[in-house]
């Protein structure tokens, strides 16, 4: 009866987007074409009034306004075919003020994947998840699949509540005390597994951090959290990790695990040079206090041209 009430929603979902990307595609093109703008006002004026009496509340002159941007923005009726049956008409209203067309796409994917509500998807967009993982993907210049849209950089890791002294010892207990949070901040198909786990390696004690396994990538995914600037030597760190790993850890069927180097600040000229996305290795940062909404919004723009500017100076050297 659930999974009948489930489907039964999601068709009436569908279709009451069909429907809006159909009306805002017929008002674009047949009724307003070539209308003046003060003209144009007043006819979706007119006719948001004659459908209101007759098919209600949905065809408000705001909603109507909405349906026109969708149908302007989405010309394309393919993806809002697929999408709608996962994603309700509110998840697209968030969509709309969007200005990059790529970051639409992406939340939309992300919220049918993951299946998220408004109040998630919400978050996701007020905490710059495109943006952040276009930054980690900047690092992936070898295009390595594990590492592809599946890392951010930075994560926010405020929700920790640390002070402005702590120790490493005490990120990692207050990641594990907030463990949910955590993995949700990683994204989706991260499962926690162990936190310092032990690899006896010609008869010296190692003790990684934290290992995950992420189901969708079928890898272990290894993370080392580091209080200070990344270094150099970090890389061989982690490597040793992961070769230990893939000798004794990784079961039948899976692929070769991943390596995750969280610091509080990133070199990332080093990362870049050190080619560390070839090992299967992703450097970023973790921040534990987010600055005001338009200082985040400008520092996360500057990280990414940032991270682009330099792939493309390295582009033209080659």
């Amino acid at each position: 009866m659930q999974q009948s009430q489930k489907q039964l929603v999601a068709q009436a979902n569908s279709s009451l987007t069909t429907l809006f990307w159909h009306i805002g595609t017929r008002i674009n093109k047949e009724i307003l074409q070539s209308k003046r703008a003060e003209y144009a006002k007043q006819i979706v004026s007119t006719l948001s009034t004659q459908l209101k009496a007759q098919y209600g509340r949905n065809f408000e002159e705001r909603n109507l306004r909405r349906m026109m941007q969708f149908a302007e923005q989405f010309t394309d009726f393919e993806p809002i075919s697929l999408l709608s049956k996962q994603l309700s008409w509110s998840h697209f209203v968030e969509l709309l003020p969007l200005k990059n067309w790529e970051a639409k796409l992406f939340y939309a994917r992300v919220a049918a994947d993951q299946a998220l509500g408004i109040r998630d998807l919400r978050k996701q967009i007020s905490t710059k998840t495109f943006e952040r993982t276009d930054i980690a993907n900047t690092q992936n210049t070898s295009n390595h699949p594990a590492i592809y849209n599946n890392f951010k950089d930075p994560y926010f890791l405020d929700f920790l509540g640390l002070q402005d002294t702590y120790l490493e010892k005490d990120l990692e207990s207050a990641i594990l005390r907030e463990l949910e949070a955590f993995i949700l901040e990683l994204g989706k198909g991260f499962a926690f597994i162990e936190r310092q786990k032990r690899m006896i390696i010609d008869g010296e004690d190692f003790h990684l951090d934290l290992l995950f396994y992420h189901r969708n990538l079928r890898r272990l995914v290894a993370i080392e959290l580091k209080l200070g600037r990344f270094e150099a030597q970090h890389k061989g760190q982690m490597e040793l990790y992961l070769k230990w790993l893939d000798r004794y850890e990784k079961k039948e069927g899976e692929l070769s695990p991943i390596g995750l180097i969280l610091c509080a600040e990133s070199r990332r000229e080093q990362v870049e040079l050190l080619e560390m996305h070839k090992d299967g290795i992703m450097v970023a940062e973790y921040w534990t206090e987010l600055p005001p909404k338009k200082e985040l919004e400008k520092k996360i723009h500057s990280i990414l041209i940032e991270a682009r500017e330099r792939i493309e100076r390295k582009k033209i050297l080659n």
